[in-house]
């Protein structure tokens, strides 16, 4: 294993947050006693393939996992494999779907306490390509960066965020599950953020916006700074319906070694 660990110093710095609080609802049965990032595709889980892509990049330094009381054990059963990996394990005060603070407002509370930059990951996304093009994009920009995928048809965008970007990769229109999506690029659910990321984060909030809608963020933000978009590409899911879930695995779990 590599990229993470107590003893890394670069000159330059990232934290990454996986957001792992939320309890898969859409996704009962299966979920109602695992959660959604720990449901095993093949040998590993949905969690091992997110760490497969952080741990390819040198400069994150810390992970941070958001998760609840209710799979707070589950996780740390899970970290067990990753020792020597810098993880520290952040438990929201809930233990059912009604209690929780919300994605958005967990993550501003998070970045708020941190000084470097962050990639943010919510947990349930499944994706093979490496993220190291991505991080070096963002370095060249330093503003915050969202991970697209071209769903193919427009059509089936209707349950994401929906992104337009101009030539330069800039986000010209960004618009929560539209009932006429404008393309076929959707957000993901992998950000890279500037620190201070978390100041406008609080504003949101303060102006009343959902705290559980990542995408609500986006669609607020690119109207009040220049945000880009990075088209991710190879393979991905969002493991939101158990349709989803069967794909990956027969994707995936078929070319891993017995």
């Amino acid at each position: 294993m590599h990229g993470i660990n107590e003893d890394s110093s670069p000159t330059s710095t990232l934290t990454c947050i996986i957001l792992a609080g939320g309890y898969g609802k859409r996704l009962w049965p299966l979920t109602r006693s695992i959660a959604k990032p720990l449901l095993p595709i093949g040998n590993k889980v949905i969690l091992d393939y997110i760490m497969d892509r952080i741990l390819e990049l040198e400069k994150i330094t810390k992970i941070m996992i958001s998760t609840n009381l209710k799979f707070r054990k589950d996780f740390e059963e899970w970290m067990k494999k990753y020792q020597g990996v810098n993880i520290e394990l952040i438990v929201e005060q809930s233990s059912r779907e009604e209690e929780k603070p919300g994605a958005l407002r967990s993550l501003s509370s998070l970045i708020s306490n941190i000084s470097n930059d962050c990639l943010v990951i919510a947990g349930d996304n499944l994706f093979t390509a490496s993220l190291r093009s991505m991080l070096r994009r963002y370095e060249e920009l330093h503003a915050p960066l969202i991970a697209l995928y071209d769903i193919g048809d427009p059509s089936l965008a209707r349950m994401y965020g929906v992104a337009e970007i101009d030539r330069m990769g800039r986000i010209i229109s960004f618009e929560e599950k539209p009932q006429n999506p404008k393309s076929s690029l959707i957000s993901t659910g992998i950000y890279l953020y500037p620190h201070y990321i978390s100041q406008l984060m609080k504003e949101y909030l303060e102006e009343g916006g959902e705290p559980d809608k990542l995408g609500s963020f986006i669609e607020w933000l690119y109207k009040r700074m220049t945000i880009y978009g990075y088209l991710l590409e190879g393979e991905w899911w969002d493991i939101g319906t158990i349709q989803a879930y069967h794909d990956a695995i027969e994707k995936l779990a078929k070319n891993q070694k017995p």
